[in-house]
């Protein structure tokens, strides 16, 4: 299986320049429509990282040299949306930071003005680190929609800033399908069956795999779901004795595409980066059980 390819003796990447300039986007440059469903896209997942932004801004490493996050602000009907440089978070779960744009449609906020919002109304957030864009996902969404010719003078309006594949940063759990597959991961890499079983469910993972079989009546799907869930069972574990723990250490993880198969059911891109400058992508099923979500097999 694909899926269990050992990913061992990799070599860190060699970290880039700090660019010379730092540019504060411009919201002319980075406003589109709220329909546009890459956007969307960006901005749910932009919400779905906002912890690990707040840890970066509570302690940055040496290559964070710069931290903005977007707002929506609105105005007699009118929304736009606006980067707040030098940001901070309170307990309360408020943002304060200095409007970073000058705003063209909401009058009630200034440029340089230091203001506090809620941060329900957080639409990306982004850190330049080492010289490469981390986070920014409307940013990219709208650098994806860009003819080519016109993706250099985007990336010169940011300070030369590098916009890669990225890695995103869920948090370790099951509240999200990527999380829980970062957190399964983890468990790989850790060689801990016990962890690596918790983001499991055979019972599920069968059901899901014969539904899609024609002919399959409630009757026959309940009698045969049993024993292919517990042939799935010893054919996941057994592969770790055969193949060994595959080894996430090191590689750059991002999931640019979920694919909803139904509320409880998406299949999440993944594309893994790794040190040695190859890369590979999956489609991965996840599945959300009243605990949250678990990993499943992936698409052939």
């Amino acid at each position: 299986m694909g899926f269990f390819k050992k990913l061992f003796g990799f070599s860190k990447n060699k970290q880039q320049q700090q660019p010379a300039e730092i540019t504060q986007p411009d919201s002319s440059i980075v406003d589109v429509s709220n329909e546009n469903e890459r956007m969307n896209s960006g901005i749910e997942k932009a919400r779905l990282t906002l912890n690990y932004f707040k840890k970066c801004l509570q302690n940055p490493t040496s290559g964070q040299v710069y931290f903005s996050v977007k707002v929506r602000f609105t105005d007699n009907g009118m929304s736009e949306h606006i980067w707040l440089v030098e940001p901070e978070f309170d307990t309360d779960g408020n943002l304060f930071g200095k409007v970073g744009n000058v705003p063209r449609d909401v009058k009630t906020i200034s440029i340089n003005q230091r203001i506090g919002v809620d941060e329900s109304i957080i639409s990306d957030w982004m850190i330049f680190e080492n010289g490469i864009l981390i986070g920014g996902y409307t940013i990219r969404a709208i650098r994806d929609g860009l003819p080519k010719d016109q993706i250099p003078n985007f990336d010169r309006s940011l300070g030369g800033i590098l916009i890669n594949e990225g890695e995103d940063h869920f948090d370790l759990d099951r509240s999200t399908p990527e999380g829980a597959i970062l957190s399964i991961e983890d468990a790989y890499s850790k060689k801990n069956i016990d962890d690596v079983l918790k983001y499991k469910n055979f019972k599920r993972e069968a059901i899901i795999m014969l539904a899609g079989r024609e002919n399959m009546d409630e009757t026959a799907l309940a009698k045969l779901s049993k024993p292919v869930s517990r042939a799935l069972e010893s054919e996941f574990i057994s592969s770790f004795s055969e193949n060994g723990f595959p080894d996430f250490k090191d590689v750059k993880r991002s999931f640019p595409v979920r694919e909803m198969i139904s509320d409880k059911h998406y299949i999440i891109t993944e594309v893994c980066r790794y040190p040695d400058g190859s890369k590979s992508s999956q489609k991965i099923n996840t599945y959300l059980e009243e605990d949250g979500w678990i990993v499943m097999h992936p698409e052939d």
